[in-house]
């Protein structure tokens, strides 16, 4: 079986990948995601996606190499991670009783073919979560690195009221989708 690697170091995108018995070794791709705009969240997270895979297949050509970059929109506007403890306030109050969408691209290279994709999940935040309560999530620290700010599977959970979707999507990557791609080339659990 060929190497696996993930175009990524995030804990939590290699714990799906575990749990689901691929075990893929983490490398930072070196993208500045800053560097890449977009208005379409869609196009924004399927670019991100690519580059990091192609970054890092570039540096590891006979291994599959996924890539995955998450956004979270809401009525045409990108929520990325929050810039500060001020942004992250006020995008979980720009959330709060309504629907937003989070969309990951995702990427997979390898000697085999490129595939690319994305996946969106809809999300409800709860309408009766309070300023106070948002404050105290902020400051806890948890969502201040990920996509709109929350952490779903973490603390993050009280937020919300419902989800219309892939679950494994919310947590960092849409394994359904990744390994329906990787079957399409050969991969096969052992």
């Amino acid at each position: 079986m060929r190497d696996l690697v993930l175009a990524s170091t995030s804990p939590w995108r290699l714990k799906l990948l575990a749990d689901a018995g691929l075990h893929a070794r983490p490398m930072a791709p070196g993208v500045d995601e800053r560097a890449v705009v977009h208005d379409d969240p869609i196009v924004l997270a399927t670019t991100l996606a690519a580059a990091k895979a192609d970054a890092v297949a570039a540096r590891c050509p006979e291994a599959w190499v996924i890539g995955a970059d998450q956004v979270v929109h809401q009525d045409g506007e990108v929520f990325g991670k929050p810039a500060d403890a001020r942004d992250h306030l006020a995008r979980l109050q720009a959330m709060r009783g309504r629907r937003h969408t989070l969309v990951t691209g995702w990427a997979l290279r390898g000697p085999d073919g490129p595939a690319d994709g994305h996946t969106l999940t809809h999300l409800w935040v709860r309408p009766d979560v309070t300023d106070d309560e948002l404050v105290a999530y902020v400051a806890g620290g948890e969502g201040s690195g990920c996509a709109g700010g929350y952490a779903i599977e973490g603390r993050g959970v009280f937020l919300f009221e419902r989800i219309e979707g892939d679950w494994f999507n919310i947590i960092g990557l849409p394994l359904l989708d990744v390994m329906g791609a990787l079957r399409a080339r050969g991969w096969r659990a052992a």
